[in-house]
Formats: C-alpha cells, structure tokens, sequence
C-alpha cells in the first residue's frame, strides 16, 4: 500500500492558479516535477539525439492540464448522455461494503477463457472462508450461441454447489460480466459488444443476467442473480472492504478502466426509482477515451503504428496509451524508429517485446542492470551481435519514457475524479498486473497524483480480485440492501 497524504499544502494554496499549485516545496517548478529521468549514455550528441526524436513521449505540465479539461468536459457530457468518448455507465451500485454483512454468497467471473465460480462467507463483514473453482470454455463455447453458453455458465454454477456439499441452499449471486454492457438496474444490463475471445450470437437485446438466472432457475437451483457488474467495480468493492474509503477502482492491468462514487443528482440516466440514493458507482469505460479524437494532440507516430497494427483500429485510444497489452508494442515502435534513424543497432520484431520486458528494463534501470535488457533485445532482434551495454541503456530509457506517460495519464484520471469528489480523503483500489509487476507506476501514481490534485489527501491501494471477491461483496450488499 502507498500512502500520500499532500501534508503542507494549505499553507501556499494562496498560491494556485486554476487550483493547480505552480511551485513544490518552494524549490523546483511545478512543471519540472513530470519530466522523466533524463538518458545518460557515454556519447552525449547520441543522448541529445535520441531525446530529441522521443520527446513526444513527454507530457509537460501544461499538457496534462489540457488532458485534465479535456476528460472533465468528456465527463460531464457522458453523465449528461451527450456524444463523449466516455460511457459513463451507471451501474446502480449505491453503496459499499458497511461491515454488517452476513452469510454466504456466490460469485461468477466471466472475461476470459477461464471461468470461475467462488463462495464467500461473511461473518459481521469479515471474511471467514472463501472457495473457488476454475471451468475451462471451449472455443465452441466463445463463438456458439449465447444461450449454449449460458446454459454451460449454470452447469458450472450446479457443479461447484454440488462439489461443495450445498447444492440446497439459497444464494445470492453477483455475476461479473467483464464486457461493454448498459446497465438497466443493479441486477440487469444488456451486452454491447463482445470482446476478446468471445463472440457468441443470439444476444442482441437480451439482459445476460435475466438469461443466466433462468438457466439457474431450470436446473433448480435457488440462486438469486442479485448484482451484475464489471472487474472495475468490483475493484471498487474489494477495495473499499479494505479501506472504508475508498472511492475510486482502476484497473490497471492488460486493459485499463475506471469507477468512482459519483453524486446521484449528477447523474441523468436512470431506469429505477433513486429518491433516496445519495451516491451511485459509475463505470467511466476511459479505455475508450479520445476515440473521438478530443485526444488527438496527444498521439506520436509510435502511436499510430502501435493502433494500425491493433486488432480494434481507431478504438480503445487511452487504453492504448497505458494498458499492459500495448507498453510492449511502443517500445518497439520506438526503438525501431531509432534504429531506422541510425540511433539503435537494430529494429525489434514487432510483437516481440511484452510488459513484462517494459517491466523488466525499468527494474534493472532502477538497479543499475542491464544483463536482463541485453539478452531481451538480442532474442528481439534475431541475435543482433552489435548490442552493447549501451544500447540497453538507451531501450531502459525508451521503456521508461512510455511507461512515465502510462503514469501520467493514469493519474491525471484519478486526480480529477480525486477533485471531483470533494471529500476529505479518498482511497483508490487499484488492480492488475501492470500496477502489481511494474516497478515504477504505483510511485509515479503517488508522485503525479499529488501534483495534479493538490490539497487532495488520497491513498492508493492494492486491491486483489475485484472480479471474484469484489462480486461476492456486490451480492452481499445487494442482498443486504434488499432486506432493509
């Protein structure tokens, strides 16, 4: 966990122009505190070179403002239900985890290839004991018809209860469907589009919770389908069993999205009664951000080829920008327009270089290695012999200039919602493998988080398994929110 707590700041608020603080500590400008570590190689005019033709990749200040005014009008308009390059999905979700939940509760994890079914026991809000089981889905599944798929979702469902012994009890449910969908209420949403490995047909208009509680029903379970809802704010209910204030969930991993507590009469779209509803999740969807081009002056060339080379052209921009399936391809992108320039031995294969490899570099950059960095770039490059320790230097560099705007941009979402919401700290639950494996991205979030929302106590947190334990926490809260 990391911790920042903007201590010191009243004092020199009177100091803030447009609420931004120009000067930290009274030492170095506030613009000075983005810019990353510089490159430091033995042939300087090659350094200059080389920052010269990547410094696209760095956002000053000034430019994370503009990426600041520009998210908070997307916000506004999506809220409103005018054209925005953001969802704003409402998820109908009214409150967190209280402590007072109890009993067992079943969820469902639907993403990927793998499957999962877990049982979660609740006593006086703690968790006593949690199970899971993973069920394989077959290609035949992923690309048939939506209600074979279903109906094999609900025979998983009857498997698990039977192997735990339970199978005659009475559930609630929390179903996370990590795909684009319009929520209706807590309990319903249609699918929007499929993604990934999934295609599945006959599922124009229908609510995927609807159909997975009648398949349950069938096969004569008494499971009730309480919450439908996504990783992301599952993250945010995972999180907020952790730190009851929490506020905000990212996911920051493969993909990347975000949700926070937004004030109820904000919000226009409704389809249920919510007189009395204070706060409700909203699921932003920001991977799709800047699709409609309100992003463009930020793409570089790398930019460019990382998306013409994508599965989902012209989509999913921001997520591009900061999302683990694409670090990889940027560095690439890089290091083979500066070995097109003469300013790198060779060009990487494209596809080659995972984040796992950004991650890597950034490691042994921090420790001063570059063992790890060579021998990637020697199996990228189909055994260039010409690299030296030199040229590792200079991808370490690459590597940390993507991931440094990664950072950035993240955290200029999770200021202005930390902004937004006004309170006197705010926790924010993040998840996923670039956030857990990165070397650098949980302290740059600290770091540039504090800058763009001074004044602002927050707390970044991990929080693990928003998909399975933060649905199981869903359904507890529907279900205690139902007997009140």
């Amino acid at each position: 966990m990391s911790t920042t707590m903007n201590g010191g700041q009243q004092s020199v608020d009177a100091g803030m122009v447009n609420g931004y603080l120009p000067t930290v500590n009274g030492e170095s400008r506030w613009e000075e505190q983005f810019l990353p570590i510089p490159l430091r190689i033995d042939d300087k005019i090659r350094a200059q070179k080389i920052e010269a033709r990547l410094s696209k990749l760095v956002l000053c200040g000034a430019t994370l403002r503009q990426v600041t005014d520009v998210f908070e009008s997307e916000i506004e308009a999506g809220l409103r239900q005018k054209p925005s390059s953001l969802q704003m999905e409402n998820t109908y979700v009214p409150e967190l985890t209280d402590g007072t939940e109890e009993g067992s509760f079943l969820a469902l994890d639907l993403g990927g290839t793998k499957f999962r079914v877990l049982l979660l026991e609740l006593k006086a809000g703690k968790v006593m004991r949690d199970m899971v089981k993973l069920y394989e889905i077959s290609e035949k599944l992923r690309l048939g018809p939506g209600e074979e798929l279903f109906d094999f979702l609900a025979e998983c469902v009857q498997d698990f209860v039977c192997s735990e012994g339970i199978e005659n009890g009475k559930f609630s449910l929390g179903f996370t469907f990590s795909f684009p969908m319009r929520q209706h209420s807590i309990s319903s949403g249609e699918l929007i589009t499929w993604t990934k490995s999934f295609n599945c047909s006959g599922m124009e208009g229908v609510d995927v919770a609807a159909l997975l509680q009648r398949f349950l029903t069938a096969r004569g379970l008494d499971i009730t389908v309480r919450v439908l809802l996504n990783d992301t704010t599952g993250t945010l209910i995972a999180g907020a069993y952790l730190d009851r204030s929490v506020g905000i969930g990212v996911i920051l991993g493969t993909g990347s999205n975000g949700c926070y507590m937004e004030r109820a009469c904000r919000v226009l779209h409704w389809e249920r009664s919510h007189e009395l509803v204070e706060d409700v999740c909203i699921d932003i969807e920001w991977g799709a951000f800047g699709d409609n081009g309100c992003l463009d002056f930020l793409r570089t060339e790398f930019d460019d080829e990382v998306d013409s080379k994508s599965l989902l052209v012209n989509s999913f921009t921001f997520e591009k920008y900061i999302g683990g399936k694409y670090l990889g391809d940027l560095v690439s992108s890089a290091l083979g327009v500066l070995a097109r320039d003469g300013l790198f031995p060779a060009e990487p294969a494209f596809g080659y270089l995972q984040t796992a490899h950004v991650s890597m570099f950034e490691k042994e950059n921090c420790s001063s290695e570059v063992s790890g960095t060579l021998q990637a770039l020697r199996d990228a490059t189909g055994g260039c012999s010409a690299l030296s320790n030199q040229d590792a230097l200079v991808a370490q560099h690459v590597a940390h200039l993507i991931s440094n705007r990664a950072a950035q941009l993240v955290s200029v979402c999770v200021a202005t919602l930390v902004r937004r919401m006004g309170r006197a700290r705010v926790a924010v639950a993040v998840d996923g493998s670039v956030f857990k494996h990165h070397p650098r991205i949980a302290p740059l979030m600290d770091k540039y988080v504090a800058l763009l929302a001074p004044g602002r106590p927050f707390t970044v947190l991990g929080a693990e398994d928003g998909s399975g334990k933060g649905s199981a926490l869903a359904a507890a809260v529907a279900a205690r929110l139902a007997a009140s």
